[in-house]
Protein backbone atom coordinates (compact mmCIF):
# COMPACT_ATOMS: atom_id res chain seq x y z
CA UNK A 1 0.00 0.00 0.00
CA UNK A 2 1.14 3.55 -0.77
CA UNK A 3 0.32 5.89 2.08
CA UNK A 4 -0.52 9.48 1.35
CA UNK A 5 1.56 10.65 4.33
CA UNK A 6 4.10 8.97 6.58
CA UNK A 7 5.15 10.90 9.68
CA UNK A 8 8.50 9.94 11.19
CA UNK A 9 8.55 10.42 14.96
CA UNK A 10 5.96 9.57 17.58
CA UNK A 11 6.59 12.49 19.90
CA UNK A 12 4.05 15.17 20.70
CA UNK A 13 4.73 17.25 17.56
CA UNK A 14 4.48 14.30 15.15
CA UNK A 15 1.32 13.08 16.84
CA UNK A 16 -0.27 16.54 16.85
CA UNK A 17 0.54 16.89 13.15
CA UNK A 18 -1.06 13.55 12.36
CA UNK A 19 -4.15 14.44 14.38
CA UNK A 20 -4.55 17.79 12.63
CA UNK A 21 -4.21 16.19 9.18
CA UNK A 22 -6.78 13.49 9.86
CA UNK A 23 -9.24 15.89 11.43
CA UNK A 24 -9.19 17.87 8.17
CA UNK A 25 -8.85 14.93 5.77
CA UNK A 26 -9.89 11.60 7.34
CA UNK A 27 -9.85 10.10 3.85
CA UNK A 28 -6.05 10.30 3.65
CA UNK A 29 -3.99 7.20 4.40
CA UNK A 30 -1.59 8.21 7.18
CA UNK A 31 0.98 6.29 9.21
CA UNK A 32 3.29 7.31 12.04
CA UNK A 33 6.62 5.51 12.46
CA UNK A 34 8.26 5.49 15.90
CA UNK A 35 11.57 3.79 16.57
CA UNK A 36 10.88 3.09 20.26
CA UNK A 37 8.46 0.55 21.75
CA UNK A 38 6.26 3.36 23.06
CA UNK A 39 5.15 6.82 22.01
CA UNK A 40 6.59 10.03 23.43
CA UNK A 41 9.62 8.41 25.08
CA UNK A 42 12.18 11.16 24.64
CA UNK A 43 11.66 14.95 24.68
CA UNK A 44 7.91 14.64 25.31
CA UNK A 45 8.21 11.99 28.01
CA UNK A 46 10.93 13.89 29.87
CA UNK A 47 9.23 17.28 29.65
CA UNK A 48 8.88 19.43 32.78
CA UNK A 49 5.14 19.67 32.19
CA UNK A 50 4.85 23.46 32.03
CA UNK A 51 2.08 25.03 29.96
CA UNK A 52 3.94 28.08 28.67
CA UNK A 53 2.18 31.40 28.25
CA UNK A 54 4.24 32.93 25.41
CA UNK A 55 6.09 35.44 27.59
CA UNK A 56 9.61 34.90 26.30
CA UNK A 57 9.23 34.82 22.53
CA UNK A 58 9.84 37.52 19.96
CA UNK A 59 6.49 39.04 18.91
CA UNK A 60 5.45 37.76 15.50
CA UNK A 61 7.81 34.78 15.57
CA UNK A 62 6.56 31.24 14.95
CA UNK A 63 7.32 30.52 18.60
CA UNK A 64 5.17 33.40 19.84
CA UNK A 65 2.17 32.84 17.56
CA UNK A 66 2.21 29.05 17.88
CA UNK A 67 2.68 29.17 21.66
CA UNK A 68 -0.24 31.53 22.22
CA UNK A 69 -2.55 29.74 19.78
CA UNK A 70 -1.37 26.34 20.95
CA UNK A 71 -1.94 27.29 24.59
CA UNK A 72 -5.66 27.76 23.99
CA UNK A 73 -5.94 24.64 21.81
CA UNK A 74 -4.15 22.55 24.43
CA UNK A 75 -6.44 23.75 27.22
CA UNK A 76 -9.52 22.97 25.12
CA UNK A 77 -8.17 19.52 24.21
CA UNK A 78 -7.43 18.67 27.85
CA UNK A 79 -10.91 19.74 28.85
CA UNK A 80 -12.52 17.67 26.08
CA UNK A 81 -10.42 14.58 26.83
CA UNK A 82 -10.58 15.03 30.64
CA UNK A 83 -6.80 15.23 30.99
CA UNK A 84 -5.91 16.85 34.34
CA UNK A 85 -4.21 20.24 34.14
CA UNK A 86 -3.96 23.32 36.32
CA UNK A 87 -3.46 27.00 35.53
CA UNK A 88 -1.16 27.99 38.37
CA UNK A 89 0.43 31.24 37.22
CA UNK A 90 4.11 31.90 37.77
CA UNK A 91 6.46 34.59 39.00
CA UNK A 92 9.57 35.72 37.12
CA UNK A 93 12.04 37.23 39.56
CA UNK A 94 15.04 39.53 39.18
CA UNK A 95 17.51 38.70 41.92
CA UNK A 96 20.02 41.46 41.08
CA UNK A 97 19.62 45.12 40.15
CA UNK A 98 21.27 44.64 36.74
CA UNK A 99 18.50 42.19 35.78
CA UNK A 100 15.74 44.79 36.09
CA UNK A 101 16.02 46.06 32.48
CA UNK A 102 15.86 42.45 31.21
CA UNK A 103 12.80 41.81 33.37
CA UNK A 104 11.18 44.91 31.89
CA UNK A 105 11.94 43.63 28.38
CA UNK A 106 10.15 40.39 29.27
CA UNK A 107 7.19 42.32 30.62
CA UNK A 108 6.94 44.36 27.41
CA UNK A 109 7.15 41.20 25.30
CA UNK A 110 4.34 39.71 27.30
CA UNK A 111 2.17 42.73 26.60
CA UNK A 112 3.03 42.66 22.89
CA UNK A 113 2.14 38.97 22.79
CA UNK A 114 -1.27 39.72 24.27
CA UNK A 115 -0.82 38.26 27.75
CA UNK A 116 -3.60 39.89 29.70
CA UNK A 117 -3.12 40.20 33.43
CA UNK A 118 0.67 40.06 33.37
CA UNK A 119 1.79 42.65 35.90
CA UNK A 120 4.64 43.95 37.97
CA UNK A 121 4.31 42.96 41.61
CA UNK A 122 5.99 44.46 44.67
CA UNK A 123 8.31 42.41 46.85
CA UNK A 124 5.50 42.28 49.42
CA UNK A 125 3.14 40.88 46.76
CA UNK A 126 5.83 38.41 45.67
CA UNK A 127 5.80 37.07 49.22
CA UNK A 128 2.04 36.53 48.92
CA UNK A 129 2.53 34.43 45.77
CA UNK A 130 5.72 32.70 46.92
CA UNK A 131 6.45 33.31 50.62
CA UNK A 132 9.99 31.89 50.53
CA UNK A 133 11.17 33.60 47.33
CA UNK A 134 13.65 36.49 47.34
CA UNK A 135 14.35 39.16 44.71
CA UNK A 136 14.56 42.85 43.89
CA UNK A 137 11.74 42.93 41.30
CA UNK A 138 9.17 40.52 39.90
CA UNK A 139 6.31 40.06 37.48
CA UNK A 140 3.37 37.68 37.74
CA UNK A 141 2.11 35.79 34.67
CA UNK A 142 -1.34 34.29 35.30
CA UNK A 143 -1.58 32.11 32.15
CA UNK A 144 1.17 29.60 32.99
CA UNK A 145 0.10 26.11 34.05
CA UNK A 146 1.09 22.47 34.46
CA UNK A 147 0.06 19.22 32.74
CA UNK A 148 1.44 15.73 32.05
CA UNK A 149 2.46 15.90 28.37
CA UNK A 150 2.93 12.14 28.17
CA UNK A 151 -0.80 11.74 28.82
CA UNK A 152 -1.53 14.44 26.23
CA UNK A 153 0.59 12.66 23.62
CA UNK A 154 -1.09 9.31 24.28
CA UNK A 155 -4.48 10.99 23.85
CA UNK A 156 -3.34 12.39 20.49
CA UNK A 157 -2.36 8.85 19.50
CA UNK A 158 -5.73 7.40 20.50
CA UNK A 159 -7.54 10.04 18.44
CA UNK A 160 -5.34 9.31 15.42
CA UNK A 161 -6.22 5.61 15.52
CA UNK A 162 -9.92 6.45 15.96
CA UNK A 163 -9.71 8.58 12.82
CA UNK A 164 -8.22 5.72 10.79
CA UNK A 165 -4.50 6.51 11.11
CA UNK A 166 -1.93 3.81 11.84
CA UNK A 167 0.91 3.91 14.36
CA UNK A 168 3.89 1.58 14.03
CA UNK A 169 6.18 1.17 17.05
CA UNK A 170 9.71 -0.28 16.90
CA UNK A 171 10.12 0.97 13.31
CA UNK A 172 13.41 2.88 13.12
CA UNK A 173 13.81 4.62 9.77
CA UNK A 174 17.09 3.61 8.17
CA UNK A 175 16.81 4.88 4.59
CA UNK A 176 14.56 7.02 2.41
CA UNK A 177 14.67 7.02 -1.37
CA UNK A 178 12.50 9.09 -3.67
CA UNK A 179 11.51 7.84 -7.11
CA UNK A 180 8.77 8.96 -9.51
CA UNK A 181 6.76 10.80 -6.87
CA UNK A 182 6.96 8.08 -4.21
CA UNK A 183 9.09 7.89 -1.05
CA UNK A 184 10.45 4.42 -0.33
CA UNK A 185 11.09 4.19 3.40
CA UNK A 186 13.11 1.33 4.87
CA UNK A 187 12.76 0.74 8.60
CA UNK A 188 14.21 -1.80 10.99
CA UNK A 189 11.02 -3.86 10.65
CA UNK A 190 9.49 -3.36 7.18
CA UNK A 191 9.23 -1.11 4.13
CA UNK A 192 6.74 1.70 3.52
CA UNK A 193 5.79 3.82 0.56
CA UNK A 194 4.30 7.28 0.76
CA UNK A 195 3.61 10.32 -1.38
CA UNK A 196 4.80 12.69 1.37
CA UNK A 197 7.18 12.29 4.30
CA UNK A 198 6.86 14.55 7.35
CA UNK A 199 9.94 14.48 9.53
CA UNK A 200 9.21 15.08 13.24
CA UNK A 201 12.16 13.01 14.49
CA UNK A 202 13.25 15.44 17.20
CA UNK A 203 16.79 14.61 18.31
CA UNK A 204 17.39 12.90 14.95
CA UNK A 205 15.47 15.32 12.73
CA UNK A 206 18.63 16.46 10.93
CA UNK A 207 19.64 12.84 10.26
CA UNK A 208 16.22 12.03 8.80
CA UNK A 209 16.24 15.26 6.78
CA UNK A 210 19.56 14.29 5.27
CA UNK A 211 17.97 11.02 4.14
CA UNK A 212 15.37 12.88 2.09
CA UNK A 213 17.43 15.89 0.98
CA UNK A 214 20.13 15.79 -1.67
CA UNK A 215 21.92 18.96 -0.51
CA UNK A 216 23.92 19.12 2.74
CA UNK A 217 21.99 20.66 5.64
CA UNK A 218 23.07 24.00 7.04
CA UNK A 219 21.97 23.05 10.56
CA UNK A 220 22.82 20.25 12.98
CA UNK A 221 21.02 19.08 16.09
CA UNK A 222 23.20 19.61 19.16
CA UNK A 223 21.84 17.71 22.19
CA UNK A 224 21.76 19.60 25.49
CA UNK A 225 20.96 17.68 28.65
CA UNK A 226 18.93 19.36 31.35
CA UNK A 227 19.35 17.81 34.79
CA UNK A 228 16.86 18.23 37.65
CA UNK A 229 16.80 17.79 41.37
CA UNK A 230 13.60 17.27 43.34
CA UNK A 231 12.72 18.85 46.64
CA UNK A 232 12.36 16.37 49.44
CA UNK A 233 8.77 15.88 50.52
CA UNK A 234 9.14 17.84 53.74
CA UNK A 235 10.57 20.83 51.80
CA UNK A 236 7.93 21.06 49.06
CA UNK A 237 6.19 23.80 51.07
CA UNK A 238 8.96 26.17 49.97
CA UNK A 239 7.39 26.37 46.46
CA UNK A 240 3.69 27.04 45.90
CA UNK A 241 3.65 27.02 42.09
CA UNK A 242 6.31 28.09 39.54
CA UNK A 243 9.29 30.38 40.17
CA UNK A 244 11.52 31.47 37.28
CA UNK A 245 14.65 33.64 37.09
CA UNK A 246 15.31 36.31 34.46
CA UNK A 247 16.93 34.35 31.59
CA UNK A 248 20.07 35.31 29.68
CA UNK A 249 18.65 36.76 26.41
CA UNK A 250 21.65 35.47 24.43
CA UNK A 251 21.23 31.86 25.53
CA UNK A 252 18.10 29.84 24.56
CA UNK A 253 17.59 28.35 28.02
CA UNK A 254 15.52 29.71 30.89
CA UNK A 255 17.91 29.07 33.77
CA UNK A 256 17.32 26.93 36.87
CA UNK A 257 13.81 27.35 38.24
CA UNK A 258 11.22 25.67 40.44
CA UNK A 259 8.25 23.79 38.99
CA UNK A 260 5.39 22.13 40.84
CA UNK A 261 4.57 18.99 38.87
CA UNK A 262 1.15 17.75 37.79
CA UNK A 263 2.09 14.23 38.89
CA UNK A 264 3.27 15.47 42.28
CA UNK A 265 6.44 16.91 43.74
CA UNK A 266 8.56 19.94 42.94
CA UNK A 267 11.42 19.96 40.43
CA UNK A 268 14.42 22.27 40.69
CA UNK A 269 16.42 22.91 37.53
CA UNK A 270 17.40 22.31 34.83
CA UNK A 271 20.94 23.22 33.96
CA UNK A 272 21.99 22.95 30.29
CA UNK A 273 25.06 20.89 29.39
CA UNK A 274 26.23 19.27 26.18
CA UNK A 275 24.99 15.68 26.11
CA UNK A 276 27.60 13.15 25.01
CA UNK A 277 25.02 11.31 22.92
CA UNK A 278 21.73 12.44 21.41
CA UNK A 279 19.74 10.40 23.89
CA UNK A 280 22.24 10.76 26.70
CA UNK A 281 20.19 11.21 29.85
CA UNK A 282 23.14 10.40 32.12
CA UNK A 283 26.73 11.66 32.19
CA UNK A 284 27.89 8.08 31.68
CA UNK A 285 25.98 7.65 28.42
CA UNK A 286 28.44 8.38 25.61
CA UNK A 287 28.30 7.83 21.86
CA UNK A 288 31.71 8.74 20.47
CA UNK A 289 30.48 9.20 16.90
CA UNK A 290 27.66 11.53 17.92
CA UNK A 291 29.88 13.44 20.35
CA UNK A 292 32.56 13.87 17.68
CA UNK A 293 29.93 15.15 15.22
CA UNK A 294 28.75 17.74 17.76
CA UNK A 295 32.28 18.91 18.61
CA UNK A 296 33.33 19.04 14.95
CA UNK A 297 30.35 21.14 13.83
CA UNK A 298 31.66 24.65 12.99
CA UNK A 299 28.58 26.27 14.49
CA UNK A 300 29.00 24.52 17.83
CA UNK A 301 32.67 25.49 17.96
CA UNK A 302 31.63 29.13 17.59
CA UNK A 303 28.96 28.74 20.28
CA UNK A 304 31.52 27.18 22.62
CA UNK A 305 34.00 29.98 21.99
CA UNK A 306 31.37 32.66 22.58
CA UNK A 307 29.68 31.17 25.64
CA UNK A 308 32.52 29.24 27.25
CA UNK A 309 32.02 30.94 30.62
CA UNK A 310 28.31 30.12 30.64
CA UNK A 311 29.02 26.58 29.48
CA UNK A 312 31.67 26.05 32.14
CA UNK A 313 29.26 27.25 34.81
CA UNK A 314 26.55 24.86 33.60
CA UNK A 315 29.02 21.96 33.50
CA UNK A 316 30.30 22.81 36.99
CA UNK A 317 26.73 22.71 38.35
CA UNK A 318 26.29 19.35 36.65
CA UNK A 319 29.07 17.85 38.74
CA UNK A 320 28.65 19.94 41.90
CA UNK A 321 25.44 19.69 43.91
CA UNK A 322 26.72 22.55 46.06
CA UNK A 323 27.04 24.82 43.00
CA UNK A 324 23.58 23.79 41.80
CA UNK A 325 22.18 24.60 45.25
CA UNK A 326 23.87 28.00 45.22
CA UNK A 327 22.12 28.86 41.93
CA UNK A 328 18.77 27.83 43.43
CA UNK A 329 19.44 29.91 46.56
CA UNK A 330 19.31 33.09 44.47
CA UNK A 331 15.56 32.50 44.25
CA UNK A 332 14.94 30.68 47.55
CA UNK A 333 17.70 31.42 50.08
CA UNK A 334 16.39 28.78 52.51
CA UNK A 335 17.17 25.91 50.14
CA UNK A 336 19.95 23.68 51.42
CA UNK A 337 21.91 20.98 49.63
CA UNK A 338 20.36 18.40 51.95
CA UNK A 339 16.87 19.45 50.75
CA UNK A 340 17.54 18.11 47.25
CA UNK A 341 17.32 14.59 45.92
CA UNK A 342 18.29 13.41 42.45
CA UNK A 343 15.60 13.98 39.84
CA UNK A 344 15.40 13.08 36.19
CA UNK A 345 16.91 14.60 33.07
CA UNK A 346 15.78 15.53 29.60
CA UNK A 347 17.68 16.13 26.38
CA UNK A 348 16.78 19.11 24.21
CA UNK A 349 17.22 18.92 20.44
CA UNK A 350 18.77 22.33 19.75
CA UNK A 351 19.39 23.20 16.10
CA UNK A 352 22.64 25.07 15.49
CA UNK A 353 23.61 26.61 12.15
CA UNK A 354 27.09 26.76 10.66
CA UNK A 355 27.66 30.36 11.76
CA UNK A 356 27.18 29.58 15.45
CA UNK A 357 23.53 30.56 15.70
CA UNK A 358 21.44 28.57 18.15
CA UNK A 359 18.10 28.68 16.34
CA UNK A 360 15.59 30.39 18.60
CA UNK A 361 12.51 30.00 16.43
CA UNK A 362 10.78 26.91 15.11
CA UNK A 363 12.29 25.85 11.77
CA UNK A 364 10.32 23.99 9.08
CA UNK A 365 11.88 23.17 5.69
CA UNK A 366 10.00 21.90 2.64
CA UNK A 367 11.07 20.01 -0.46
CA UNK A 368 9.07 18.49 -3.29
CA UNK A 369 8.45 15.25 -1.39
CA UNK A 370 9.10 16.03 2.29
CA UNK A 371 8.45 18.47 5.13
CA UNK A 372 11.18 18.58 7.76
CA UNK A 373 10.57 20.02 11.23
CA UNK A 374 14.18 20.84 12.07
CA UNK A 375 13.83 22.89 15.24
CA UNK A 376 10.97 22.51 17.68
CA UNK A 377 12.34 23.11 21.19
CA UNK A 378 10.39 24.47 24.15
CA UNK A 379 7.55 25.52 24.02
CA UNK A 380 6.88 22.81 21.44
CA UNK A 381 4.73 20.75 23.82
CA UNK A 382 2.52 23.72 24.70
CA UNK A 383 2.43 24.69 21.02
CA UNK A 384 2.01 21.16 19.69
CA UNK A 385 -1.49 21.51 18.22
CA UNK A 386 -0.63 24.88 16.68
CA UNK A 387 2.65 23.58 15.22
CA UNK A 388 0.80 20.50 14.07
CA UNK A 389 -1.76 22.76 12.40
CA UNK A 390 0.98 24.74 10.67
CA UNK A 391 2.65 21.59 9.31
CA UNK A 392 -0.70 20.03 8.43
CA UNK A 393 -1.62 23.11 6.39
CA UNK A 394 1.62 22.80 4.42
CA UNK A 395 0.94 19.11 3.85
CA UNK A 396 -2.70 19.41 2.88
CA UNK A 397 -1.94 21.95 0.16
CA UNK A 398 -0.34 19.05 -1.70
CA UNK A 399 -3.52 16.96 -1.56
CA UNK A 400 -6.05 19.60 -2.62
Amino acid sequence: MVYDIVIIGGGIVGLATGLKILKSRPDLKLAILEKEDQLAKHQTGNNSGVIHSGLYYKPGSLKATNCINGYHELINFCQEEKIPFEITGKVVVATREEQKPLLNNLYERGLQNGLKGTKYISIEELKEYEPHCAGVAAIHVPQTGIVDYYKVALAYGRKIVQLGGEIFLKHKVQEIKHKEGVNYIETSSKSFQSKLVINCAGLYSDKVAQMNESDPLDVKIIPFRGEYYKLKKDKEYLVKNLIYPVPDPNFPFLGVHFTRMMKGGVEAGPNAVLAFRREGYKKSQINLQELTESLAWPGFQKVAAKYWKTGFGEMYRSFSKAAFTKALQELIPEIQESDLTDGGAGVRAQACDRTGGLLDDFAIRESSHAINVLNAPSPAATSSLAIGGTVAELALKRFS
